[in-house]
C-alpha cells in the first residue's frame, strides 16, 4: 500500500494483477473440487472470503481512482513526443473499460460480473522512438494528443475551448448574449409612406385674427410640439397639462449612521450550495476516513468538509475577496462544519469566471525603499498580476531604487499604474525618475522631499553619489573649457579656410571677368574703328538707331534713387529721331508700356506729316518705323537697382529680337550713362556704340575730371580746388580760396560721383569770418602784390584757424534726404573725393546747359542750348528754356567748342552736356561765363529738344542761338476785289522764331487717379493743346504707365515770356483739376510756378531797363 500512496497512478495495474490472481485461484479450487468429488470439499467459506476481498478492493479502487481524477496535474509540453527521456507522469487516468463487458460476460454471468472486468488505461505513455504497440497509442492517437496539447497551451486557438470541454468538462463562461435583431431586407418603397399632416390654413397664416380651425384627434396624437410647429397652436399660447405629470412629494431623509443591510444573494451556484472547486481534499487522511466512508454509505448521509466562511450566508464579503482569501488560507487552518450532502443540488460544469477587475485598485506601501512583501495588499496585487509579474518586478526594483536614493520614508504605490508603466517600459528603455511620480499616490509629499536641495545625497549611497557628482562636475567643467577652446579653434580654422576658398574663387572669377571685360573692350574698340571709317556712309544711308536710355551710375547711387526705372524712362523723346526719313528707332524701355501709352506715342509721332502740310488730316501711322522693346528681366530684379543695360544683358529674348530687327541693316547703339554692361550688350548684338569707353566717360564725368577738361580747354571756371580727399586738405584748400577771393561769400562742396545736385553742400564763409575785415584791409594795403604767397600768408593763417568752426556750424547739405547732416556729407566727401568751388559773387546768377555731339569722324556739333529753370533750390534743375538768351552766343560757342576739342583729345565720343553759369561781375561790371560741370551722356534736355525739332520742323542757329521754324502756309484768297489793295496795305511778316520751355521731371501724385484719356479730355476743355499750323502749344511725354505720377511737358511759343506764362498756366490748371482741398497730393508744380513767376518778373524788369537805356542813348544822340 505504500507504493499505492506514493504512486497512485499504478493502482490500476496492481488491482488488475490481484484480481487476476484471485480468479486463477478460484478456478483452480473449482477444478480440484470437481476432480476430488468423492471427498466433498466445502468452499463456501472461501468463496465468501474472496467475495469480501473483491468488494474491499473494488471500494478502495474507486476511492483511489476518484482521488487521482480529482488531483490537479500538469499538462505535458507540446514537444513531449520529441524528447528521449520518458515522462513518468505521462500515464493519464484509468477507468473501467465498458467495452470489454461482452468479452467477459460469457465466462461468468450473474453475481460475478465485477470479477470479469478488466482495467484498461485510456491513455498510455509511449516512449520516444517507438512506433507504438499493444501497450501504447497508435501514431494517429499521438498526433491527436500533440494537437490537443497545442490547443490547450494556446489560449488564442479556436480549438482551446473545445478540447477543455471534451477532456476536462470546462465550458465557456456563462455569458448571456444579446440577441441581435436582424433588419429584414425588404424592397425599397418609392414615394411617400407618411400621410400629410394638417397645417394651418393660408388665411389664418395671413390674418392672425381669424378663428383657428379645430384640432382633430389624429393631430392631437402627434403631440404638442408637432401642433406648435404646424401652426395649429399659436407659439405664444399658454399650455396647461391636466393632470400634471410631475407631482411634488416630500423626500424622506435617512440617518447616515444606519446602513442598509445587504441581502445575501445566492452563492456561486444557487441558494444553499457551495462550489466544490473550493473544497480541498486531504489525501493524507484518506486512509483514516476510508472505513467511515464505507460505513456512511449504508448507515447515514455522506458529509464533506467545507470552509466555514463559505457556509455563512450573512458575511458581507464579495465573491472575489472570499476567493482570494481562500487561495491564501490553508484548509487545515480554517474551521469546518459538516453539511449534509442531501442538500447539495446538481452543480453546473466548471467555467472560467467572467469577472471585471477594472474596478479594483491595488495599493501597497514602500517603506524606506523596500516593499512590504508580506502585506495583504501586495500579495493581492502580486496574485492579480501573476501573468505579467516579471516586468512588474523589474519596474518595482527601479522604483525602490529611486525612492531609496532620495531617502523617501513612506510611499503609497498605485499597483495598477505600476503595472501599466511596466508594460510600457518592457520593450523600451528603463523608466526615468519622472515616470515614477504618477505611480505614487502621495505624490505631493514625495515631490516636496525630492525637490529639496541635497536630498539625493541622504540616501544609502549618498556619499558615493556626492563624490560622483563632484567629479563629474569638475570633469564637465574641464571638458567644457577644452571643448570651447577646440570649438573656437575649429571655427577660426573654418573661417580661415572658407575665406581662403572664397578668396581663391573670387580671384578666379575676377580673373575670368577681367579677361571677359578685356575681350568686350577690344570688341568695342574694333567696332568703333570700323564705325569711324564707315560713318560718312552710315549717316546718309538707311540705318537703325537702338536707344538704350540706361543710367549706369555706381551701385551706391542707384540704390538711393526711388523709382529708378521711371527716371531712366524720362527720355521718351528719343523716339523723335524719326525726324530723319532714313532712320528707324528701336527704343528699349525700362518700364512696362500699356496699349494706351503706345497709342499716344503713335499719334504724337504721326504729327510730323501734319506739321509739314499744315493739315490735321495728313497724319501718318509711324508704328512701322519704331519699336519699343521691354526686357523680360525688368520685373525679375525689383530690389537690385540694376541699370537698363544690365537688365538687357540678362534678357536673351529681347536681345534676340533686337538682333533680328537689325539683321542686314546699318545700326548702332545710342547709350545713356555708359556702363560696363553696355559693352557686353554691344558685343552680343555685334553693334558699335555712339559713346565713349565706360572708364573714360565715368572719369571725366566726375567733378574733378570735368575740372581737368576745363583746365585743358582753357575756359573760365570758378575759383576751385579738386581731388580733395582729406579733411586737412579740405580746410587748407578752403582757407587758400577764401584768402585769394575775399569778395566771394559762399563756397560749394561737390561730391565727385553724384548727379542732379544731390551731392552739393554750401557754406557762407566770409559773412561768418571774424578776420574778414582785417584781411580786406591787408588786401588793399598790398594792392597788386596780394596775389603773392608771402603777402597772403598772415591772412591765410588766421583764416585757416577759423575754418573748422565755420564748417561745423554753418555748412549745410542741399539735399537733406540723401545727406541729413553736414557730418554725413563730409563722410561721403572724404570717402570718394570732391571739389571746392566758389559761388558766383552776385545775386543774379543764370545757369545754362549746352548739348553737343561728337560724331565718329571727329566733328563737334552744338545740338541745343537753354537756360536752366530751378525750383526749390538753386542747385537742382528741373527744366530748360530753349534756346538760351542769357549770354552772348559767340562767347558761349567759343567755350563750348573748346571743351569739345578737349574731350575729343581724350577719346570722348557721342553726346555730352556742359553746364555754365553767367553773372555780372560786381567789380568789373562785365558778364562772366564759368564752366561748372560736364556730363558725358545723353541728357534729358537733349531728348526734349529732339521732340521740339520733330513737332516744329525747325532748326537751331548755333551762331545766333535762335530757333527758327518755317512760316505757315498762306491760303489762297478767293476775293479778287481786294487784290488791288494788297500793295497799299502790306501784311506783317510772320514770326518764325520760337521759344520752348521743357521739363521731364514734373511730378504729381494725384495724376495716378486720372486715366490718360480723361486727362487729355480735360486739357482740351481748357485749351491745352498744340496748333500744327502756328507750331505753338503744349505737348506731353508719358513716362510711367503704371503709377502715372510723373510726366514731361513741352510748351512752345513765339516769345519766351509767353512760353513761360503758358507753362505756368498749364501747371496751375492741371493742379486745380486733379486736386481737391482735402487732397492736394505731393507735387513740385507749385515750386515750378513760383520760379517761373520770378523769372517773368526779372525778364520784365530787364526789358524796362533795356528800353530806358535805349531811350537815353537816343536822347544823347539827338542832342
Amino acid at each position: 500500500m505504500t507504493d499505492v500512496g506514493e504512486r497512485p497512478e499504478d493502482v490500476g495495474e496492481i488491482l488488475v494483477k490481484v484480481q487476476e490472481d484471485l480468479q486463477q485461484l478460484k478456478d483452480a479450487l473449482l477444478q480440484k473440487n470437481h476432480v476430488s468429488g468423492s471427498k466433498g470439499l466445502d468452499i463456501s467459506s472461501l468463496e465468501s472470503a474472496i467475495e469480501k476481498t473483491e468488494d474491499g478492493i473494488k471500494i478502495q479502487s474507486e476511492k483511489i481512482l476518484g482521488m487521482v481524477n480529482n488531483r490537479i496535474t500538469t499538462l505535458p509540453s507540446v514537444d513531449a513526443t520529441k524528447t528521449k527521456v520518458p515522462d513518468p507522469h505521462a500515464v493519464q487516468e484509468s477507468v473501467w473499460d465498458i467495452s470489454l463487458i461482452d468479452e467477459y460476460s460469457n465466462r461468468k454471468p450473474g453475481s460475478l460480473f465485477y470479477n470479469d472486468r478488466k482495467v484498461v488505461p485510456r491513455y498510455t505513455a509511449v516512449e520516444p522512438g517507438r512506433d507504438g504497440g499493444p501497450y501504447g497509442p497508435s501514431a494517429g492517437q499521438q498526433t491527436k494528443f500533440v494537437y490537443n496539447m497545442r490547443a490547450l497551451i494556446d489560449p488564442n486557438s479556436t480549438q482551446n475551448r473545445r478540447v477543455l470541454n471534451e477532456n476536462y468538462g470546462v465550458s465557456l463562461p456563462a455569458l448571456v448574449e444579446k440577441k441581435q435583431t436582424k433588419v429584414p431586407v425588404t424592397k425599397a418603397v418609392i414615394g411617400t409612406t407618411v400621410e400629410h399632416l394638417a397645417v394651418l390654413p393660408r388665411a389664418n397664416r395671413i390674418d392672425a385674427q381669424l378663428v383657428p380651425p379645430p384640432i382633430e384627434e389624429a393631430d392631437a396624437r402627434k403631440g404638442i410640439l408637432s401642433l406648435i410647429e404646424r401652426g395649429l397652436i399659436p407659439p405664444a399660447a399658454e399650455l396647461t397639462l391636466d393632470p400634471n405629470p410631475v407631482r411634488h412629494k416630500p423626500v424622506s431623509l435617512h440617518d447616515p449612521t444606519e446602513k442598509k443591510e445587504s441581502k445575501s444573494g445566492p452563492g456561486g451556484f444557487g441558494d444553499g450550495t457551495y462550489n466544490l472547486a473550493l473544497v480541498k481534499v486531504d489525501i493524507d487522511n484518506l486512509h483514516q476516513t476510508s472505513d467511515s466512508l464505507a460505513k456512511q454509505t449504508t448507515t447515514g448521509p455522506i458529509v464533506a468538509k467545507v470552509p466555514s466562511r463559505l457556509a455563512s450566508a450573512d458575511e458581507d464579503m464579495t465573491w472575489s475577496q472570499s476567493q482570494s482569501r481562500s487561495r491564501i488560507t490553508s484548509a487545515k487552518s480554517s474551521k469546518t462544519q459538516l453539511v449534509p450532502l442531501k442538500t447539495i443540488e446538481p452543480l453546473p460544469p466548471p467555467t472560467t469566471p467572467a469577472v471585471d477587475y477594472k474596478h479594483l485598485n491595488h495599493r501597497f506601501v514602500i517603506q524606506n525603499g523596500r516593499t512590504r512583501e508580506n502585506g495583504k495588499d501586495f500579495l493581492s496585487f502580486k496574485q492579480h498580476f501573476c501573468l505579467s509579474w516579471g516586468s512588474i518586478v523589474t519596474t518595482l526594483k527601479y522604483l525602490e531604487k529611486f525612492l531609496r536614493g532620495y531617502a523617501v520614508p513612506l510611499a503609497f504605490i498605485n499597483g495598477d499604474r505600476l503595472a501599466d508603466l511596466a508594460i510600457e517600459s518592457e520593450l523600451s528603455k528603463p523608466p526615468r525618475n519622472r515616470d515614477f511620480l504618477p505611480v505614487i499616490i502621495n505624490i505631493d509629499d514625495v515631490e516636496a522631499l525630492i525637490g529639496k536641495p541635497g536630498r539625493r545625497y541622504k540616501g544609502p549611497d549618498g556619499h558615493d553619489v556626492a563624490a560622483t557628482k563632484i567629479q563629474s562636475t569638475w570633469r564637465r567643467y574641464k571638458d567644457r573649457v577644452a571643448y570651447l577652446d577646440y570649438r573656437k579653434q575649429k571655427w577660426a580654422a573654418g573661417v580661415i579656410a572658407l575665406s581662403w576658398v572664397m578668396h581663391v574663387k573670387m580671384a578666379k572669377v575676377k580673373g575670368q571677368l577681367k579677361v571677359r571685360r578685356k575681350m568686350e573692350l577690344d570688341s568695342f574698340r574694333e567696332h568703333h574703328k570700323n564705325f569711324e571709317e564707315s560713318w560718312k556712309r552710315i549717316k546718309t544711308s538707311r540705318r537703325v538707331l537702338v536707344h538704350i536710355p540706361s543710367l549706369g551710375y555706381s551701385l551706391k547711387i542707384r540704390s538711393t534713387i526711388n523709382d529708378f526705372n521711371v527716371i531712366q524712362n524720362q527720355q521718351m523723346g528719343r523716339l523723335c529721331d524719326l525726324v530723319d526719313s532714313n532712320v528707324d528707332v528701336i527704343y528699349v524701355s525700362p518700364v512696362s508700356i500699356n496699349d494706351e501709352t503706345l497709342q499716344y506715342y503713335n499719334k504724337l509721332l504721326g504729327l510730323r506729316s501734319a506739321v509739314e502740310t499744315g493739315s490735321v488730316d495728313s497724319q501718318k501711322d509711324m508704328s512701322s518705323r519704331f519699336t519699343i522693346i521691354i526686357p523680360e528681366s525688368v520685373n525679375s530684379f525689383p530690389t537690385h537697382s540694376m541699370c537698363l543695360a544690365t537688365l538687357l544683358k540678362y534678357s536673351p529674348r529681347a536681345l534676340k529680337r533686337i538682333k533680328n530687327l537689325v539683321a542686314g541693316k546699318e545700326a548702332y547703339i545710342v547709350p545713356g550713362v555708359m556702363h560696363k554692361d553696355d559693352l557686353s550688350v554691344a558685343r552680343l548684338l555685334e553693334l558699335p556704340i555712339l559713346g565713349s569707353e565706360p572708364e573714360v566717360a565715368q572719369l571725366y564725368s566726375t567733378k574733378s575730371g570735368s575740372k581737368r577738361i576745363f583746365a585743358s580747354a582753357a575756359v573760365d571756371i570758378p575759383p576751385s580746388d579738386y581731388d580733395v580727399y582729406s579733411l586737412q586738405q579740405l580746410q587748407e584748400s578752403l582757407a587758400q580760396l577764401v584768402t585769394e577771393n575775399l569778395d566771394v561769400k559762399t563756397y560749394l562742396f561737390k561730391l565727385d560721383d553724384e548727379f542732379d545736385g544731390r551731392g552739393i553742400a554750401y557754406c557762407h564763409v566770409t559773412p561768418n569770418l571774424r578776420c574778414h575785415a582785417w584781411a580786406k584791409k591787408e588786401c588793399l594795403r598790398y594792392g597788386e602784390k596780394w596775389h603773392k604767397k608771402w603777402a597772403q600768408e598772415p591772412a591765410y593763417i588766421k583764416i585757416q584757424a577759423e575754418i573748422p568752426d565755420i564748417l561745423a556750424k554753418f555748412a549745410q547739405p542741399v539735399n537733406k534726404k540723401v545727406f541729413p547732416t553736414w557730418n554725413k556729407f563730409l563722410e561721403a566727401f572724404l570717402s570718394q573725393g570732391g571739389v571746392i568751388e566758389a559761388c558766383p559773387p552776385s545775386d543774379s546768377v543764370t545757369a545754362l546747359t549746352v548739348n553737343m555731339l561728337i560724331t565718329p569722324d571727329g566733328n563737334a556739333k552744338l545740338v541745343s542750348c537753354g537756360d536752366q529753370i530751378h525750383a526749390g533750390t538753386p542747385y537742382a534743375c528741373w527744366g530748360l528754356s530753349v534756346p538760351q538768351s542769357s549770354v552772348d552766343p559767340a562767347q558761349l560757342n567759343a567755350a563750348c567748342f573748346k571743351v569739345a576739342n578737349a574731350c575729343k583729345q581724350r577719346g570722348v565720343l557721342g553726346y555730352f552736356a556742359v553746364d555754365f553759369v553767367t553773372f555780372i561781375d560786381p567789380n568789373t561790371r562785365e558778364q562772366e561765363l564759368w564752366a561748372v560741370d560736364l556730363n558725358l551722356w545723353y541728357d534729358d534736355s537733349m531728348a526734349m529738344t529732339q521732340l521740339m525739332y520733330y513737332v516744329t520742323q525747325g532748326t537751331l542757329d548755333a551762331d545766333s542761338c535762335l530757333f527758327h521754324v518755317q512760316p505757315p502756309r498762306k491760303e489762297k484768297k478767293k476775293n479778287v476785289r481786294r487784290v488791288r489793295y494788297e500793295d497799299l496795305d502790306p501784311e506783317e511778316p510772320p514770326v518764325t522764331t520760337r521759344y520752348a520751355v521743357m521739363s521731364t521731371r514734373l511730378m504729381h501724385t494725384n495724376l495716378a487717379v486720372v486715366h490718360y484719356s480723361v486727362f487729355f479730355q480735360m486739357c482740351r476743355a481748357h485749351g491745352i493743346g498744340y496748333d500744327i499750323k502756328e507750331k505753338q502749344g503744349t505737348l506731353f511725354t508719358l513716362i510711367d504707365s503704371f503709377k502715372r505720377e510723373a510726366m514731361g511737358m513741352l510748351t512752345i511759343g513765339d516769345e519766351l515770356p509767353g512760353a513761360l506764362s503758358s507753362f505756368a498756366r498749364n501747371l496751375s490748371i492741371i493742379h486745380q483739376e486733379i486736386s481737391a482741398p482735402n487732397m492736394q497730393g505731393k507735387t513740385n508744380f507749385k515750386d515750378v510756378i513760383e520760379d517761373i513767376e520770378g523769372i517773368l518778373g526779372t525778364t520784365i524788369q530787364n526789358m524796362d531797363q533795356t528800353e530806358e537805356e535805349q531811350n537815353t542813348e537816343e536822347g544823347n544822340g539827338n542832342s
